[in-house]
């Protein structure tokens, strides 16, 4: 069992005669200067000590941890070989610490050098050998002791510098040592040496910074430089927030009152500092864009804006929360932080919303305050995991809602993942791909809709076939089942059997039978190809499938057509019919056959010389002694009967009959000029019949 770094935090301020200087930034605080009334003296300017700074900051260190981890996190301070409190919870507040400080007082400017910050650390070592509250409850031989040094001083070199580090460094090695003998104390398993070097602003320095780098197997320190007075305060601002993992939220347009003016009212900014889970969701989502500005407290850090609401009384109306986290202004004196901090503490939310340009607003955190403490909620901006999932059955709008719901249900049971058992981890097979390997071969054909599918919702007939083909290896049985399976919608589809309509058209009416059995027939092919690949045996199922489906093919054309192409390849219907038609022909009246005679008579000479083509064609296919020449000269005897023949035909004496005889007579007598016979026979129209 181990508490975080975080946990144990110990500082040590150097007490040296350097600190009792002037941190060179004057404060501002002469009121009457401003108005240029003349004849006024403006006053002369107040600088802190750099022993001032050190102190302030380290009070503004603590408040931020105290306010926001009340517990659990700790510091000590060290002046010189003094430590000025203890890990109990009564030493860890505020009050205790600067009494005790009071009671240390400041550096002597011209006291001697001493080694005070080598003792301050070693002292500081010591301390964290010590066992907090917390870790007094453990068992101290499961505990892994872990803390941060902090140190604030002014080193003259750096080989002064590292000469800190090496101290620190052996002062573990002893410390360790004599916590393995003793029931009071732990070794240090690891430790963070954070060294600060302030300077006098606008001093320069030779000292330059170093990122955390790794000292020994136990120890670990960076360098920072910084300027006393306001730089060492952002300084600080930002290690705390690196130090324990907060962020900033900038609450922007809260209304106020003017101090001069109480009927005008102004809109202010107050920074607020809280652990960075509060902005988890924000920063997962796709709406953090825009929103992370700087500091305008003036921070080496970034803060996200959020905008002032409309406050709510009623908290229970308020949504749900995902996270809340105790907050902290970072500017706790100023008028804008003391009245949010008296408007939240006198019982009312205020509700924080993301600034847009456009579209509505999203309120995604708020400020309230549970007993005497003032929390940030984060709330979800998703839907409640509370909530029921949407029903995908009762959709609007058009949403698709035939869902294969059941169907899902056992495939999400049949992929489910377990923890693997303590004698499978052994084994040195990969289970997590085994089971992404398994899901990949499961749904390679899933249809997730119940109008995009016709095999699926027809299980009875083609089971076991879609659980079986999804098998990794199939045996002879396997292989058997898949056959019946196919063997069985062959004989519905030779039976004309109905399947189940995957969709409707727009009056209700499903696909035609023939076009639904074509539709059943590539998607069964789909579902088998998809897993063709996987075995010998199952290209064998595939194999099945398309010798069955090609015969269905040529046996899904349409009836009438099936007939005529046999009617045209068989003679014998021809012969059949003709029989069929001579025996209907006798047995009807007289009037009958007058009635028929009339209504074919009209037919025109040029069909019934087709007609005669026709006849000498099939009578030449059929040859000359079978029943269709029995047939076609007995129809061409009924057809003479009551056919009147053409004029023309009847006077000539042959083939040919001459057209516009007297056509060339009327040229004759208008020009004069004879003309012979044979020329008379050449400029005829003649006609072949």
């Amino acid at each position: 069992m181990s508490y975080p770094v975080e946990h144990k935090t110990v500082f040590v301020l150097d007490k040296g005669p350097l600190f009792a200087r002037s941190c060179k930034q004057s404060i501002e605080y002469d009121v009457m200067s401003k108005t240029k009334t003349p004849g006024i003296i403006p006053a002369a300017p107040i600088m802190k000590s750099m022993w001032t700074c050190n102190v302030e900051t380290l009070i503004e260190y603590m408040r931020v941890v105290f306010d926001i981890f009340p517990a659990k996190r700790m510091i000590r301070v060290v002046v010189g070989d003094e430590v000025l409190n203890e890990w109990q919870q009564k030493d860890q507040n505020i009050q205790q610490v600067m009494l005790a400080l009071g009671q240390a007082g400041p550096p002597e400017p011209k006291s001697k050098e001493d080694e005070n910050v080598v003792r301050g650390l070693t002292q500081a070592v010591q301390v964290l050998c010590e066992l907090t509250p917390l870790q007094q409850e453990l068992d101290r031989d499961l505990i892994h002791n872990k803390g941060r040094i902090i140190c604030l001083t002014t080193a003259k070199s750096e080989s002064q510098m590292r000469a800190f580090e090496e101290c620190v460094s052996d002062a573990i090695l002893q410390h360790n040592q004599l916590a393995e003998d003793s029931d009071s104390m732990l070794p240090i398993s690891h430790c963070e040496l954070v060294l600060i070097h302030v300077t006098p602003v606008g001093d320069e320095t030779k000292i330059t910074e170093r990122q955390s780098r790794e000292i020994s197997s136990y120890l670990n320190g960076e360098v920072h430089v910084t300027q006393s007075g306001k730089f060492l305060y952002n300084k600080l601002i930002q290690l705390v927030q690196s130090h324990y993992g907060l962020s900033s939220t900038t609450v922007t347009g809260i209304p106020m009152k003017e101090e001069q003016n109480a009927s005008s009212s102004a809109n202010y900014d107050v920074e607020l500092l809280h652990p960075s889970q509060a902005h988890d969701d924000l920063m997962k989502s796709a709406h953090s864009d825009g929103l992370v500005i700087a500091s305008k407290e003036g921070l080496p850090t970034e803060s996200v804006t959020l905008k002032w609401c409309t406050p709510k009384s009623n908290i229970v109306e308020l949504q749900y929360c995902t996270c809340a986290a105790r907050i902290t202004p970072v500017d706790v004196n100023s008028r804008p932080s003391s009245c949010l901090t008296n408007f939240l503490l006198s019982g009312r939310a205020v509700m924080l919303e993301q600034p847009r340009k456009s579209g509505t607003k999203v309120i995604s955190h708020m400020l309230a305050s549970h007993g005497g403490e003032i929390f940030i909620h984060a709330i979800n901006t998703a839907r409640s995991l509370l909530e029921d999932p949407p029903s995908i059955s009762e959709g609007c709008g058009g949403r698709v809602t035939d869902y294969r719901i059941n169907d899902f249900k056992e495939f999400m049971k049949e992929n489910r993942l377990a923890p693997a058992l303590p004698e499978m981890m052994t084994t040195g097979t990969n289970y997590l791909n085994r089971a992404k390997t398994h899901l990949e071969r499961m749904s390679r054909f899933w249809p997730l809709v119940i109008g995009e599918t016709i095999i699926f919702n027809m299980a009875s007939h083609i089971d076991p076939l879609p659980t079986i083909i999804v098998k990794e290896k199939l045996d002879d049985e396997d292989v058997l089942e898949c056959q019946k399976a196919i063997y069985h919608v062959v004989g519905m589809e030779t039976r004309n059997e109905p399947l189940p309509s995957s969709s409707a058209g727009p009056r209700g009416k499903g696909p035609k039978r023939d076009e639904q059995y074509k539709q059943m027939w590539a998607e069964l092919e789909s579902l088998i190809r998809a897993h063709a690949d996987s075995s010998p045996q199952h290209q064998r199922v595939l194999e099945c499938l398309l010798k069955c489906k090609k015969p269905t093919d040529d046996a899904r054309s349409s009836p009438k057509k099936t007939k005529e192409e046999k009617s045209e390849k068989d003679p014998s219907t021809d012969q059949s019919y003709a029989w069929h038609e001579l025996d209907r022909f006798q047995k009807m009246t007289e009037k009958e056959k007058q009635e028929m005679n009339k209504s074919e008579g009209g037919a025109s000479s040029a069909k019934k010389a087709r007609l005669s083509t026709d006849e000498t064609q099939f009578k030449t296919k059929a040859g000359a002694g079978n029943l269709l020449s029995l047939w076609t000269d007995r129809i061409k005897s009924v057809h003479s009967k009551r056919h009147v023949e053409f004029s023309g035909r009847a006077q000539s004496d042959g083939n040919q009959a001459e057209l516009y005889q007297n056509l060339n007579k009327q040229l004759q007598e208008n020009s004069g000029m004879e003309v012979s016979t044979s020329s008379q026979k050449g400029m005829g129209i003649q006609k072949k019949m």
